[in-house]
């Protein structure tokens, strides 16, 4: 927090001492004083409309993440066959894939919603995988000794231990879910933070642009913080491990 408000103190400084232009960068005052102005006019429905891309999306994308991760994790073949297609989509540029949706789906959130699922699918099947594949094999041959069954093995053993690298995949999903939803916001969109900065900028209304890329950074350090949350919640025994490490 402390850097930050150094970081923002600079920032007014360097603006106010070079008589920077407003429009060529707004001071920070100059972008809180846009974002009380047009809120109610502009940034409140564009909030709510990115917003629910968001959330959407990224529910979308855990699901389907989760759920393939773990398909492939059962079958070596799925996974030969079609992990190397995983890899291939992520490089396919973004600013490719959002025109082409905004075409085949029109102007609805749905295109939104499908982009914000594809940046974030990745880092969640990834994640899964690698978790699963990293599990200790001498638990995995007790449950056996045991008469553990597959399933059993999955859900007392593999899926648990994975959690801690599924949660990585989904930190980083909810860091990039923000960047999917305003290119489909710029691709095509009646409303929503990216519409707004597409506008505002060939006006030369930077203070607004600005105030959008505050609102979309707020509402990215959210998901961010929210998955990490839940993640001390549902994972307790692996931060109890990184605090005893650091303690030693």
């Amino acid at each position: 927090m402390l850097v930050g408000v150094a970081l923002i103190g600079c920032w007014e400084f360097v603006t106010r001492v070079l008589r920077v232009e407003e429009y060529i960068l707004p001071a920070p005052d100059q972008v809180a004083t846009a974002l009380v102005d047009r809120w109610d006019s502009t940034l409140r429905s564009a909030t709510w409309v990115t917003f629910t891309e968001i959330t959407l999306g990224f529910a979308s994308s855990v699901a389907a993440g989760l759920a393939l991760g773990c398909a492939l994790h059962f079958s070596a073949t799925a996974r030969r066959a079609l992990y190397p297609l995983l890899i291939g989509s992520q490089t396919i540029p973004v600013v490719v894939i959002a025109p082409m949706l905004a075409i085949l789906f029109g102007y609805s959130i749905t295109p939104k919603l499908i982009l914000v699922a594809l940046i974030c699918f990745f880092p969640i099947v990834v994640g899964t995988l690698d978790g699963l594949a990293s599990v200790d094999p001498s638990l995995v041959a007790l449950m056996r000794t045991l008469h553990g069954g597959r399933m059993a093995i999955f859900t007392r053993v593999e899926f648990p231990a994975a959690l801690p690298s599924v949660f990585t995949g989904l930190r980083l999903a909810a860091a990039y879910a923000a960047t999917g939803a305003v290119f489909g916001e710029y691709s095509g969109a009646a409303d929503g933070l990216g519409h707004v900065m597409r506008q505002g900028v060939p006006q030369l209304q930077s203070a607004l642009v600005f105030a959008a890329i505050v609102l979309l950074t707020a509402m990215s350090v959210a998901l961010f913080g929210l998955v990490s949350v839940a993640e001390r919640l549902l994972v307790p025994w692996h931060h109890n491990h990184l605090g005893e490490g650091t303690t030693r």
